[in-house]
């Protein structure tokens, strides 16, 4: 019975002794789980990118005016035994052609635009990206209108003698403007909105520049009937005749103005990304110097004699010219789709826990 109670004694304190040893055993248990670290802004760096897409006319009117004259130089009087002469003086008429060419037209310019960008990004927390972007296109946004007008003037001049010679002119004009923009540019700054990680939603503004044109062709057909009295009571129609005008102007300049507009932006796979856009851009208008003219005619006239003693013979000389300015609006919407390659050069490398 004595034996048996200190084998149990010596078993127990075995026991014991284990558990203190084990205590003191450095522990085998792994180091505590942490949560892992945020992924790295995707949008930060730079990118470039192809695009393409169409441009919309908005309200592109263009205004006419001009004004003219008709000249006619003065009939020869020569004395039909006295051998002494009189020179009538010009008549000068304001010419109906420059009233035909004067209105307000519509020009809406529209067509296909394509290019490419370049730009930055910054990606603020977790949510806002800013940046800014540049980018030029080639244009075949063109615009043709076509104008009809009516126009009147009249004038008198007396003789140096006696009598005078009255006038009045009817036109009727046609113009034709082709205008348009052969390139295009923006420079915008950007500020938007991560719906998820990978879908931005953005709305953009800046500056717009682009090489507008415009060719303006005039053309105008003017009636001009005459009066003429050589003394009191003694006046004549020496008939009417027809003047034609042609002529024009054009101009390409360089314009800058403004932008506004939006878009949604999308990174389908690592560096990559698609958008669509909209962008109004208004780059103000431009003035096209214009100038029209008839060529010098020579009228018959027939012999008339005067006061019983002259007689008057040969022919009278006739021409016009016209000048004015057409000035034309250029502004509109693009509306394209485009591509983006991200570099991210300068995108923080992804945090790595050490343990």
């Amino acid at each position: 019975m004595i034996v048996k109670k200190i084998a149990v004694s010596v078993a127990a304190l075995a026991l014991a002794a284990g558990a203190a040893l084990a205590a003191d055993l450095p522990s085998r248990k792994g180091p505590p789980l942490l949560p892992p670290p945020p992924p790295p802004p995707m949008w930060t760096g730079f990118y470039a990118g192809l695009n393409a897409g169409y441009g919309f006319g908005a309200n592109n009117n263009a205004q006419s005016y001009a004004i003219g004259t008709d000249v006619f130089a003065g009939r020869v009087i020569t004395g039909g035994s006295g051998g002494y002469g009189l020179a009538g003086e010009p008549l000068i008429l304001p010419s109906g052609a420059g009233l035909a060419h004067t209105g307000s037209f519509s020009n809406t310019q529209n067509g296909f635009i394509g290019g490419g960008q370049v730009g930055y990004n910054y990606q603020w927390g977790s949510n806002v990206v800013i940046g800014i972007e540049a980018d030029i296109q080639g244009a075949g946004v063109r615009g043709t209108s076509h104008g009809v007008g009516i126009g009147t003037g009249s004038a008198y001049i007396p003789y140096v003698e006696v009598g005078g010679a009255s006038a009045s002119s009817l036109a009727y004009g046609a113009t034709t403007i082709n205008a348009g923009v052969d390139w295009l540019g923006t420079v915008r700054g950007r500020i938007g909105y991560l719906f998820t990680p990978t879908l931005l939603v953005f709305g953009t503004g800046g500056l717009t520049y682009g090489g507008a044109y415009a060719n303006v062709n005039h053309f105008a057909v003017t009636q001009i009937d005459r009066l003429e009295t050589y003394a009191p009571g003694d006046t004549e129609n020496p008939g009417g005749f027809s003047q034609t005008y042609v002529g024009g102007g054009n101009r390409s300049q360089t314009l800058v103005g403004w932008n506004v507009g939006g878009g949604l932006e999308w990174m389908f796979m690592p560096n990559w990304s698609l958008k669509a856009e909209a962008i109004y851009w208004n780059m103000g208008s431009m003035n096209v110097q214009t100038a029209s003219v008839a060529a010098p005619a020579t009228i018959p006239v027939a012999p008339v004699e005067m006061i019983g003693i002259l007689s008057q013979s040969g022919a009278q000389a006739a021409a016009g010219a016209t000048f004015g300015n057409v000035r034309v609006n250029y502004q509109g919407v693009i509306a394209r789709a485009g591509v983006n390659y991200h570099f991210n050069w300068f995108a923080p490398a992804p945090v790595v826990a050490s343990y």
